[in-house]
């Protein structure tokens, strides 16, 4: 699982996907039970699986480097051995997924020939160069069901000036929610990718983003980058290569636009600016593996079953961090899962729609290789995705639960669909009698884990999603986070609860309803 990052690159536009064109065999008979097929999930191989899979063959599994090619190579021998076929029509398991390393940039930007150097007094985490761009102020960024910025103006191909926070009437309630509570334009990491987003859809050739509080934290994750020398991953972008995100303190925003404070009302700025900042990106050879089970009757509705398959490898002391829970454990409860399902298909009980089995690389880099998927080549349409059932990390107990091994916890069932948080609660009743502990679906968690795993890329794309999760321990992202530490029984009792949700998803007669709104 990831650590919260700050995202500073604007989000990916989707675009069109490969895909698979599947025909409609016969209509089979009712489902079978399904106990015999869970009954394959045991925990001696959910062992063997993971003692491989998390030694130190495979060094920590870091995105691109030689320990993730060794991780990619065992999934896809195993789908092998199943007999299980890669997901995409030429019968490559592996999905690339362009990855760059984002160097920090040099230079300058210019405002009526004054310059203002990089560090100082502005920010900005990738190359840009263009010269005389028109500004205009758009006020807070914001467009909204009753509100928008960007009413009236015309922004595109001009750089647009935008501040954090949102408007608050005269009697001092919060206009977009229409009280005194604060809307998520307010949460800087949450709304800055949208206020990218929407520039970018406006077809602006960038932003300057003044927020004066963060200011210093963007700073300091500069500061960090350019001493480490380490850059930061993402995926390479051909659709926004010309577009700029750029960060400024109170004297540059000033010097733009004096009564920057007061003043919320968007206008066109007489100001000229010119962007000098050159950096050198690299590039990172990684994929995804995706294989998958035709389904019989409807199969061109897809159940995802996802989980990520690198982790952080190697410490600068050398100390290999074996990712066995994170997410080792998802890894291996999949290629499980995988197995009672193909068993199933084998005895003529085959599910009725398509199961995807999806393993990511990139999560701990920022959910790349699960945006990849959703927001860049879908190998199969999302609009006719049916769900997401995301493992990520099911191998370890919680220390607030220590003594406590029945139980699991699980986010965002209720998030967009009510039905599928019901139909979660009565498989569980019916079958695996787990406590599921909903403390982290909260709202105002703190930890925001909701956002922090694969099955976000999902949902934001008002697909129903389900996240399993045993929460964080002590070995978290250290190299003591090792499979003789996992609790087999129980990731056996996690990896049925969710085998068990899958095959009445896939067997149903109807997908579940989307009742809710994606955020």
């Amino acid at each position: 699982m990831k650590k919260t990052l700050w995202l500073f690159a604007g989000l990916l536009v989707a675009c069109n996907s490969s895909q698979k064109t599947v025909k409609t065999e016969e209509v089979s008979k009712e489902p079978a039970n399904p106990t015999i097929y869970a009954e394959t999930i045991t925990e001696p191989e959910l062992k063997e699986h993971l003692f491989t899979y998390a030694s130190d063959e495979f060094e920590g599994r870091e995105t691109g480097e030689p320990g993730q090619k060794k991780a990619i190579a065992y999934i896809r021998s195993e789908y092998e051995k199943l007999g299980i076929p890669a997901a995409k029509a030429n019968g490559d398991y592996f999905q690339k997924v362009p990855i760059e390393i984002s160097k920090i940039p040099i230079g300058k930007l210019s405002v009526n020939n004054t310059d203002f150097l990089l560090v100082e007094h502005v920010l900005t985490f990738s190359e840009a160069q263009s010269k005389n761009n028109e500004v205009v102020y758009a006020g807070f960024g914001i467009e909204d069901e009753n509100y928008s910025d960007y009413q009236g103006l015309e922004v595109s191909g001009k750089l647009v000036l935008i501040k954090s926070g949102e408007p608050v009437d005269k009697n001092g309630s919060y206009v977009i929610s229409g009280s005194s509570e604060k809307s998520i334009w307010s949460n800087m990491s949450e709304s800055l990718g949208k206020r990218i987003q929407l520039a970018q859809e406006k077809g602006a050739s960038g932003i300057l983003y003044y927020d004066a509080e963060n200011f210093p934290r963007f700073k300091s994750r500069f500061d960090y980058m350019k001493n480490s020398s380490s850059g930061r991953m993402r995926l390479k972008d051909v659709t926004s290569e010309n577009f700029s995100s750029i960060f400024i303190d109170n004297i540059l925003a000033e010097t733009i636009m004096q009564d920057i404070e007061t003043n919320d009302s968007p206008k066109n700025l007489e100001a000229q600016l010119t962007l000098s900042f050159e950096s050198s990106n690299l590039m990172i050879d990684s994929e995804n593996v995706v294989a998958y089970i035709q389904g019989k009757e409807k199969p061109n509705e897809f159940l995802i079953i996802s989980s990520h398959l690198d982790h952080i490898g190697i410490t600068e002391g050398g100390e290999i961090n074996n990712g066995a829970d994170d997410d080792g454990s998802g890894t291996v409860a999949m290629l499980e899962i995988a197995e009672a399902f193909q068993k199933a298909k084998e005895e003529g009980n085959g599910p009725r729609r398509s199961i995807v089995f999806l393993h990511v690389t990139g999560e701990e880099k920022g959910l790349l290789g699960s945006e990849y998927y959703t927001d860049v080549d879908p190998i199969f349409p999302l609009d006719q995705t049916v769900a997401d059932l995301n493992i990520d990390m099911v191998g370890r107990i919680d220390p607030k639960r220590e003594g406590d091994k029945n139980y699991i916890y699980l986010i965002g069932s209720d998030k967009l669909s009510t039905e599928l948080h019901e139909l979660s609660e009565e498989i569980n009743s019916k079958y695996t009698h787990l406590e599921l502990d909903y403390t982290y679906n909260d709202e105002n968690d703190p930890n925001r884990f909701y956002y922090r795993s694969d099955h976000y890329n999902f949902a934001k794309n008002n697909i129903p999603i389900i996240f399993y999760f045993n929460g964080t321990h002590d070995d978290y992202h250290r190299p003591s986070d090792t499979p003789d530490k996992i609790n087999y029984d129980l990731l056996e009792n996690r990896a049925k609860l969710i085998f068990y949700t899958a095959w009445e998803l896939a067997n149903r007669q109807n997908p579940v309803i989307v009742d809710k709104a994606a955020d």
